[in-house]
């Protein structure tokens, strides 16, 4: 950078080219000691992976490229529950779909609920007329921080943050809802997006 400075502020045009030739000789130079530097390192790479620790390095090597060269955002492919992988979109997802619904249904619900058909038609009816404000309390208790929102771009901290407030104000809501037994139409809606965590079969 010095060299350049004094470069810019000769006056003289022989002055000028000393320095423009001593520039040159350095910049010359330079390159010269990188590709010395550069050769040495190779050549010491070369005969470590000639070695049995080298063979392991060379299928980390393998493996971290592939993991760079890998396009995560775009997934055209899933797998089958028979293991087959599905290719086409319609076949992607309706696999989506049993698998996610499977997931936050859960497989065994619909046996749970009809061992507890008999048992639920002999509740007195008022005994489910109200979400109390302990079962809304507990349920934002579960609620984990720092998750995506949803449809109404509210975070959950904020619902926590609200206190007795936002309490009083949801279960007000819940009660709308569960009296006219009528669920909003976004609720109904979400966008699922599934990251791929680099573990197991992509």
């Amino acid at each position: 950078m010095r060299e350049k400075v004094t470069l810019s502020s000769c006056t003289s045009e022989e002055e000028k080219g000393v320095w423009e030739a001593t520039y040159k000789a350095a910049k010359k130079l330079a390159k010269k000691a990188v590709a010395i530097t550069k050769n040495n390192a190779y050549e010491r790479l070369y005969q470590k992976l000639e070695t049995k620790e080298g063979e392991k390095d060379v299928f980390k090597l393998v493996r971290a490229r592939e993991r760079k060269i890998r396009d995560l955002r775009c997934i055209r492919c899933i797998k089958g529950e028979d293991g087959r992988v599905l290719v086409e979109e319609m076949e992607n997802r309706e696999r989506w779909q049993s698998y996610f619904s499977s997931l936050l249904n859960g497989e065994s619900e619909t046996s749970r609920c009809g061992n507890r058909g008999v048992q639920e038609r002999n509740l007195n009816d008022r005994a489910c007329t109200r979400i109390s404000k302990e079962e809304v309390k507990g349920a934002m208790r579960k609620m984990k921080s720092e998750k995506a929102v949803g449809s109404d771009l509210i975070p959950v901290e904020i619902w926590k943050r609200l206190g007795e407030e936002g309490l009083d104000w949801l279960t007000e809501l819940f009660n709308v809802i569960f009296s006219i037994v009528k669920i909003p139409n976004e609720w109904r809606v979400s966008t699922i997006i599934p990251p791929y965590k680099d573990k197991s079969d992509i």
